[in-house]
């Protein structure tokens, strides 16, 4: 299994820093960190380079190539995915993409 590089976006790391802290604030430090943890593992999965993905159903992320992948169902993974590396664009909730 070759791994890419891994290049986060400003923007993704926000949104899941936003989430980790919602969760910690309802006094759940340590599922905080596990969400947040487990969040960069997905990363990690998603960076093989044997596995493409396909593109966005929304039209104008597709129309800009990125690719979708749901996270636990909850959540969508947007990224980018040249040759050499995996680049994370956004976060967010599923239902925040039409």
């Amino acid at each position: 299994m070759v791994n890419r590089k891994i290049a986060i976006s400003e923007s993704a790391a926000e949104s899941i820093a936003a989430i980790a802290w919602y969760i910690e604030s309802k006094g759940m430090v340590a599922t905080a960190e596990k969400f947040a943890d487990a969040v960069y593992d997905f990363f990690e999965k998603l960076s093989n380079s044997m596995v493409t993905h396909a593109l966005c159903r929304d039209r104008k992320r597709a129309i800009l190539g990125l690719k979708c992948v749901p996270y636990k169902k909850k959540y969508t993974v947007v990224f980018w995915e040249p040759e050499e590396e995996l680049v994370v664009h956004e976060f967010v909730l599923s239902k925040q993409i039409h």
